[in-house]
């Protein structure tokens, strides 16, 4: 921990010297540490570990840190400033902006000390849980196939990707480890979770000491100012929705909502600026919005979930004439994280379980959201219903099997709580056996204490974000079964009119 702490002292060093600064006057004089005037470092165990406090009362809005260009971790600057990396990079431009931005940090990191950004480079994690990174114990324990399907696509594209620079890579003499997959994952992961956004490059860009932000969910109903898309690296709209004509006038606007309330490159003052997203009291932790992403979207690019994820969503399979007979998308039929159906796939299974005869004639009543009859909302919370039994029935294990699991982990990873195999085998056997064997844990003669080596504390990380994962899938699922039934209860016994469901 002391290492640690004094490496990250020689980080906000560096990034005073960078010119990295969060406070809110224009031209600050230099001084031994960046933050201390709006921010401050912080441990926060419960919520993302180490992470950003503020260090005075903070007001929705105001600027909190600014980062200059010359201080971004860029393509354009390293290829810049080096003619080796410049030259070689230019004969293999059909590489993307991401494998690019993938292979300079590689050479950096090959430069050690002698890198301008060896500081910073020094204090990146050295390990991810992102999707890429799960072995084949770690994908088949998600359980559900679409989840299984995502991580072996992530893990394919990556080698893809990696043997698709490799040859620029040797060009440029990097170390035989850092030629690795090993390597080039991580390098990946680098950049899959921790770039941001810039309009001139859209791999993004390293943003020193802006990366300390922990994530925050956007809730449901909240402005998607300040939203940031993960897989397209593009700012969201940042006007309010509806009639702009008044918006637009400064007289009227707020200046504030010219910016995304998280942060963005400002090329009048041609640094990286971040914005508090919240009020926030001193002391609490300060956060930063990447997008409103589902559980499984964070664990691809971030490598971490969220236990209350309010963009959580479960789709559910329908029948092809299902979709046919409404018009809206597939993409926004699907079981919300509270368990309750989406509105549009309510609205479809309202008008497939209509005759078809007579959908035309409701049709307009379904997109609007009503129900249709007592008896067509009793059959479509009956299907629904049935159907989430179905898929709850199918995975291997259940919520109650998952939640004794993740018990059984977080006793074997207690550093405090030495445990002999025997007791590990007799307690919880099952996929915890199966892991253990899966890894070839030593277990030296009777009464020896289970040891893990590093790797194996790593995959068992990695297993434990598989079974959160599919935890939280599971109690969707469970959610919505018991919505159906409790709306089922709700409706009269007899025919009644026409009425929306809140």
């Amino acid at each position: 921990m002391e290492e640690e702490d004094e490496s990250l002292e020689k980080l906000l060093k560096w990034a005073a010297e960078m010119g990295i600064t969060d406070s809110t006057i224009q031209n600050p004089s230099r001084s031994r540490n960046c933050l201390g005037h709006s921010l401050t470092v912080s441990h926060f165990p419960e919520a993302g570990g180490r992470g950003l406090a503020a260090a005075r009362d903070l007001t929705k809005g105001e600027l909190i840190l600014r980062v200059p260009k010359t201080a971004l971790f860029t393509t354009e600057c390293l290829l810049k400033s080096d003619q080796k990396l410049s030259l070689a990079v230019n004969r293999h431009l059909f590489l993307s902006p991401s494998q690019i931005l993938i292979v300079c940090l590689l050479y950096e990191v090959g430069k050690g000390k002698s890198s301008r950004w060896y500081t910073y480079l020094m204090l990146l994690p050295r390990c991810y849980e992102i999707l890429a990174t799960f072995g084949p114990f770690e994908k088949q324990a998600l359980q559900v196939d679409d989840a299984i399907w995502a991580a072996e696509k992530a893990v394919s594209k990556a080698e893809s990707e990696w043997k698709q620079a490799i040859k620029l890579m040797e060009e440029l003499k990097l170390k035989p480890q850092l030629l690795s997959f090993r390597a080039w994952l991580w390098a990946s992961a680098t950049v899959s979770s921790r770039t941001m956004h810039i309009s001139w490059d859209e791999a993004g860009c390293l943003c020193p000491v802006g990366d300390l932000f922990n994530y925050a969910a956007p809730g449901e109903g909240e402005e998607s100012i300040g939203i940031v898309d993960v897989e397209g690296w593009m700012p969201a709209p940042c006007l309010p929705k509806g009639d702009t004509t008044d918006v637009l006038d400064s007289e009227k606007f707020n200046d504030h909502l010219h910016r995304l309330t998280d942060g963005r490159f400002e090329e009048d003052v041609n640094s990286y600026c971040f914005y508090a997203r919240n009020n926030y009291k001193r002391g609490k932790q300060v956060l930063l919005s990447y997008g409103t992403y589902t559980n499984l979207e964070l664990l691809e690019h971030y490598g971490f979930l969220l236990n209350e994820n309010p963009n959580d969503k479960v789709f559910i399979s329908l029948e092809p004439g299902m979709y046919s007979c409404c018009s809206w998308p597939r993409e926004s039929q699907y079981v919300d994280q509270d368990g309750k159906p989406s509105f549009a796939l309510l609205s479809a299974l309202r008008l497939w379980m209509t005759p078809a005869n007579q959908r035309r004639s409701v049709g307009h009543l379904a997109y609007s959201g009503h129900q249709l009859s007592v008896d067509n909302e009793i059959s479509v919370m009956k299907w629904l219903s049935n159907n989430c039994c179905v898929m709850l029935n199918s995975l291997p294990t259940s919520k109650e099997e998952d939640a004794l699991l993740l018990c059984a982990i977080d006793k074997i990873q207690d550093i405090n709580t030495a445990m002999e195999p025997e007791e590990v085998l007799s307690d919880f056997g099952g996929e915890v056996c199966t892991f253990l064997e899966n890894y070839d844990v030593q277990c030296r003669q009777t009464g020896a204490k289970l040891a893990l080596s590093r790797k194996t504390k790593l995959s068992m990380q990695r297993w434990k974000l598989a079974i959160q994962w599919r935890l939280r899938y599971k109690k969707i699922l469970a959610d919505c079964i018991s919505y159906c039934d409790y709306t089922v209860n709700c409706l009269p016994n007899d025919n009644v009119r026409t009425g929306r469901i809140k």
